[in-house]
């Protein structure tokens, strides 16, 4: 299983559409509104790294309002309680 990171930056304006697509995506796990560099993030679990380009090629570029996008690949992961 490969977990993914795909940061986006989307033309001004535009940033609550391309959540509303994103966010109810089967492929999508989590999809976040944020500020910064960059406009929506979403993390994606995949079997392997053809379905992430499936992802990239047939949902991610299909969006007009999406101005460029990174994908960061996850190595490691923690998820712990804070006390």
């Amino acid at each position: 299983m490969i977990t993914a990171f795909i940061l986006i930056v989307v033309k001004p304006g535009e940033k609550d559409k391309v959540y509303e697509k994103l966010k109810n995506h089967p492929m999508v796990k989590e999809a976040y509104k944020v500020f910064g560099g960059y406009d929506v993030i979403v993390k994606l679990e995949v079997e392997d790294v053809s379905r992430l380009d499936e992802f990239r090629d047939k949902v991610l570029r299909k969006i007009r309002e999406v101005v460029m996008s990174e994908t960061l690949i996850a190595r490691e992961s923690f998820r712990g309680e804070k006390e």
